[in-house]
């Protein structure tokens, strides 16, 4: 997919969300199990809107973490929770293995309502991030927007925000899911123009379902581009062209991202493994022989 003569493959990652049935329970591990031979650099686990569902979160993670030898990042959010919580919630990561945090500030519990920061919380990701750095040596990644996030005013609010999270100790940034490439080589050009030492990493979302992208999107404050209702339009009843379309943009995306020096993706996979690994066999990432799983 990625046209340009690159010397190394690029580097993935893999997000998935934890399960809450003995199906999707299966389903996971079903995905990881073909995943993991692609060697990616980490796997992360999300939680819940509004903070919830930490316990899920937190027991899907010690799986990973006794199933394969992948480093497994955790999801971290300080809404609706105080210091106490938190810093207890990070300690638990540690104690389960975990040496990486994705650091959230996190969405409001009810969709559209403004965040509020707990009482005794923390105010938001910068001192989320300050906190993690300071109860361990964890690597941190933080969030970043290529288009406005719905409670910024402006993209220049927005890389400062980024700039405050770096000073407290993030080291990279993984874009929110945005159809929009042109979008993400600005930010990352903003981000460097303005020394912020993050490394910018392309989200890459995967789903063969446009109503359920265009929910996403509409929470993240991330209108769906015309093009993209256009592919998919007509195809409900068409699971395999949906995934020919979802598989053909997604490697469209990439390799654009390539081609202008990107080398850094990670994907949002919906606990699915083929579209994952037709992109990644375009990027020149092929399975390795021996299994990551552990037996």
């Amino acid at each position: 997919m990625c046209a340009t003569v690159i010397a190394m493959s690029p580097t993935v990652s893999f997000e998935f969300f934890p399960p809450r049935t003995p199906e999707s329970r299966q389903r996971l591990w079903t995905t990881l199990d073909r995943l993991a031979p692609l060697d990616p650099a980490f796997v992360s686990v999300t939680c819940g809107a509004g903070g919830t569902g930490t316990e899920v979160t937190l027991e899907a993670i010690r799986e990973l973490v006794a199933r394969t030898n992948i480093q497994v990042a955790g999801h971290l959010t300080c809404v609706g929770r105080s210091r106490e919580e938190t810093d207890a919630q990070v300690m638990r990561y540690w104690e389960a293995g975990v040496r990486h945090i994705v650091a959230l500030r996190g969405d409001p519990p009810v969709p559209g309502e403004p965040f509020s920061a707990h009482p005794d919380g923390y105010a938001g990701s910068a001192e989320l991030v300050a906190a993690v750095r300071r109860l361990g040596p964890f690597e941190i990644s933080v969030a970043a927007y290529p288009l406005p996030h719905p409670h910024s005013v402006s993209l220049s609010q927005d890389v400062e925000f980024l700039a405050r999270k770096a000073d407290a100790g993030a080291t990279r940034a993984i874009t929110q899911f945005c159809f929009d490439s042109d979008a993400i080589v600005a930010l990352r050009d903003r981000v460097s123009r303005a020394g912020i030492p993050l490394r910018v990493v392309p989200g890459i979302m995967l789903s063969t379902e446009f109503a359920g992208l265009a929910r996403m999107a509409t929470l993240a404050g991330n209108p769906l581009p015309d093009w993209l209702a256009e592919r998919f339009a007509g195809l409900e009843d068409d699971l395999p062209t949906r995934r020919l379309v979802a598989a053909s943009t997604a490697a469209e995306q990439v390799q654009r991202l390539c081609d202008e020096g990107f080398d850094d993706f990670h994907f949002y996979t919906l606990n699915q493994s083929e579209l994952a690994i037709e992109v990644c066999q375009g990027l020149g990432i092929q399975p390795a022989v021996a299994s990551a799983v552990a037996a």
